[in-house]
């Protein structure tokens, strides 16, 4: 909790992003605020991977040795909270929490994320980042040699299936639909035995999140370990937006080489404005913003 409501920085998301951005301003002694709701993107993920030094750890644990770390920064303070609105102000911005607080500053960063929009298939969110992940750089050597499946068609599945089949022999991709492939296409997944099923999921029958089988609307079923998917997304704030951010024609914050949104004074960092969507990516965008940020503020008074 904090008793100040004004601060040079606000930062709206305490993930990864956020808190990296946060350390490099506290670093620097900027008064920050951190404003979470708790509710990471990876809450359910049991294990981070391909992140050196923490390969292998619980994401919850990373996450805690992060905020205990900014916090030893007496400048950084954080508040459990959603922020829900946002507006630009003579000196920077104006934030709105759930509980009715009002905060500003100078500087605001979006560290907000994306939520992923979960297809209506019974146990998909179940196994959501658990067996069934969207990334064969964070996943894949844990589901090496597995029975894996792709739910995807076209373009997207023909990428990850060349990914993926580097990790296993025994890979199927699932259009759950009608395939939307190039003729090119078709003859190289062939080559490489990689199958091809149109009917449609109706279900995926797993134990705590480990996949059992996939079930289909024809009553067939396939026995299955892992699963790859390209998941659509929404951005998981509507700030962004409210403020007038523009967007990339993928969905994205669109940003400069120095985090900058299209709003003076507002940088976004992290799964909301990259599409390499890791913990690595995270904490370097949200870094690399907190000492730009910083040098803004350092020039507006030197």
């Amino acid at each position: 909790m904090t008793k100040s409501k004004n601060f040079e920085v606000i930062i709206i998301g305490g993930s990864y992003a956020g808190l990296s951005a946060a350390m490099a301003l506290g670093r620097s002694l900027r008064n920050v605020l951190i404003i979470d709701s708790g509710q990471p993107c990876n809450r359910q993920t049991p294990h981070s991977h391909n992140f050196i030094t923490q390969d292998g750890e619980k994401p919850s644990v990373i996450l805690e040795n992060a905020k205990a770390q900014v916090l030893k920064y007496k400048t950084v303070k954080i508040l459990n909270g959603l922020a829900v609105s946002a507006k630009e102000t003579s000196n920077g911005f104006s934030i709105t929490t759930n509980s009715k607080e009002e905060f500003t500053a100078k500087k605001l960063i979006l560290a907000t994320g994306i939520k992923d929009i979960i297809p209506n298939i019974k146990g998909f969110s179940e196994s959501w980042g658990i067996s069934i992940v969207h990334c064969p750089y964070c996943h894949g050597y844990e589901l090496r040699n597995k029975k894996t499946a792709i739910l995807a068609n076209g373009e997207r599945a023909f990428h990850l299936a060349s990914l993926v089949n580097n990790l296993t022999a025994n890979l199927t991709i699932l259009t759950s639909g009608k395939a939307e492939f190039k003729d090119e296409q078709i003859a190289k997944l062939r080559k490489h035995n990689i199958k091809i099923v149109e009917t449609e999921i109706a279900e995926i029958e797993h134990k705590k999140g480990q996949i059992k089988n996939v079930i289909f609307n024809n009553g067939s079923h396939m026995a299955l370990e892992a699963l790859y998917t390209s998941l659509p997304f929404t951005q998981n704030s509507d700030i962004p937006l409210s403020l007038g951010c523009e967007m990339t024609d993928l969905g994205y914050i669109k940003v400069d080489l120095f985090q900058k949104t299209s709003i003076q004074n507002l940088y976004a960092c992290g799964d909301n404005s990259s599409m390499m969507r890791s913990l690595a990516t995270a904490v370097y965008t949200g870094t690399s913003t907190g000492a730009i940020v910083n040098s803004e503020l350092c020039n507006d008074k030197f």
